[in-house]
């Protein structure tokens, strides 16, 4: 290895000591030679800052300078790059953020509902500062997804981003397919393994898989961060009937989230969906994340890996710290935190999906009586929905309920939208129905 003793350090500072900063200290300790040797100079912690300082985190912490407010870190001479390991889209996160950059010092975070709420003036800050905004472990934990999309397909006009960006929803429903368990029983042991929160609600209604998703969508397509217009459909409707149902189809459900731009306008969603068994996405279980980028002249791109994690996570935190150790070494370029400046961002404005076709799994819980089948077939036939095939689950459950499942040709949402519509406040449905579209091969 290159000898690069002789070389200053890359001084840095922590904020957050929880999972991902204990990984990161581990990492820098571990790896101490290797990662010197690729960023051109050592990488040393000069101060941290956590809420409690006499927490046992694993890592000995004691040997840094300890700072009880975390804002302090931003301006200490002894420190050129902060490490936001906070989290929180606003409040302490945000505050030091902008000190941060302010100061004219390198900013690195994993927090990805500031970067989606705020990274375009957190961007503008570090573009008028000329100093680095880095954010690869916002999105997908260890995967260089945000490298991949703003290096390696910079080339290409690219069409369509998607995947797979949460692990605890992941999780659960690969679970649910494995077990047969329902939802409810499979959170709760996921909460225990430590998969899910205690409160799971941004991870089970899309909302973490939308800051991921909006935060692609503005490398991917060179859009402004827009995830205010992300439509958000969570699992918890998914029961173990529909897992079972979609098996024996040939497909597996899975969260997806999706990006793509046409004619000027940017459509975004997270949604469960069935996937075909043979697509690339189908095999990705338990707490693992997945992206699909497809370019005009790249074709199909994959990226795979581990989506959190203190060992993942530490590792995309470190991989930003190398190249801004490489470009303060070398004098080079900053580079852009969106792939271009924010002035060249383009403002897409929300898309209608009413048009999109596509083929769509549809379950109905109803009254176990005559006529509702009838009620329903009447009522896709009058929004011009062509059925694919039907499923009626057996006899009625103890309290009278019975699970219609059909699958549509493709077709217009707008047109299963309109069915739905029709089915409005009618008697025989005990429950809102369960939309699910099949995802493209």
């Amino acid at each position: 290895m290159p000898d690069t003793s002789s070389q200053t350090p890359l001084r840095v500072a922590i904020a957050g000591l929880g999972t991902v900063g204990s990984g990161v200290i581990r990492l820098l300790d571990t790896n101490r030679d290797l990662i010197a040797a690729r960023a051109g100079r050592a990488i040393e912690v000069s101060a941290v800052s956590a809420r409690d300082r006499s927490k046992d985190r694993g890592v000995n912490h004691q040997r840094f300078h300890w700072e009880d407010d975390m804002a302090a870190l931003a301006a200490r001479e002894d420190v050129d790059v902060v490490l936001e390991l906070v989290g929180g889209s606003d409040g302490p996160a945000l505050a030091l953020s902008r000190a941060t950059l302010a100061a004219g010092k390198g900013l690195v975070t994993a927090n990805k509902a500031m970067i989606a709420h705020h990274g375009l003036a957190l961007a503008e800050a570090a573009e008028a500062r000329e100093t680095p905004l880095k954010f690869e472990a916002a999105v997908a934990g260890g995967i260089p997804v945000v490298k991949g999309l703003r290096e390696g397909t910079s080339a290409n006009a690219l069409t369509k981003v998607y995947g797979i960006l949460n692990g605890t929803c992941n999780y659960i429903l690969s679970e649910m397919e494995a077990t047969g368990a329902d939802f409810a029983e499979t959170l709760g042991e996921a909460q225990r393994l430590g998969y899910a929160e205690a409160d799971p609600t941004f991870d089970i209604e899309g909302i973490d898989a939308a800051h991921k998703l909006a935060i692609l969508a503005a490398i991917g397509f060179g859009a402004r961060v827009d995830f205010a217009n992300v439509r958000t459909t969570g699992i918890v409707a998914v029961r173990a009937a529909d897992i079972a149902q979609a098996d024996a189809l040939g497909f597996v459900i899975r969260l997806i989230a999706e990006a793509d731009a046409q004619d000027g306008r940017l459509l975004q969603r997270v949604r469960p969906c069935l996937v075909a068994k043979d697509h690339p996405l189908s095999g990705v279980d338990g707490p693992t994340n997945a992206v699909v980028a497809e370019g005009n002249f790249s074709g199909r791109l994959l990226f795979q890996g581990a989506g959190a994690g203190d060992g993942p996570t530490a590792s995309a935190v470190v991989a930003d710290l190398i190249d801004i150790a490489r470009v303060f070494e070398n004098g080079g370029e900053v580079g852009a935190p969106f792939s271009m400046p924010v002035a060249q961002l383009a403002p897409l404005g929300p898309a209608d999906s009413a048009d999109r076709l596509e083929r769509t799994y549809l379950r109905f819980t109803v009254n176990d009586r005559p006529g509702v089948l009838a009620e329903i077939t009447a009522a896709m036939r009058d929004a011009d929905v062509s059925i694919e095939s039907l499923i009626q689950q057996g006899r009625g459950s103890a309290d009278g309920e019975v699970l219609v499942a059909m699958v549509t040709h493709e077709g217009p949402e707008r047109s299963v939208a309109k069915a739905l519509e029709l089915l409005e406040g009618s008697e025989s449905l005990t429950a809102a129905p369960l939309v699910l579209p099949i995802l493209p091969a």
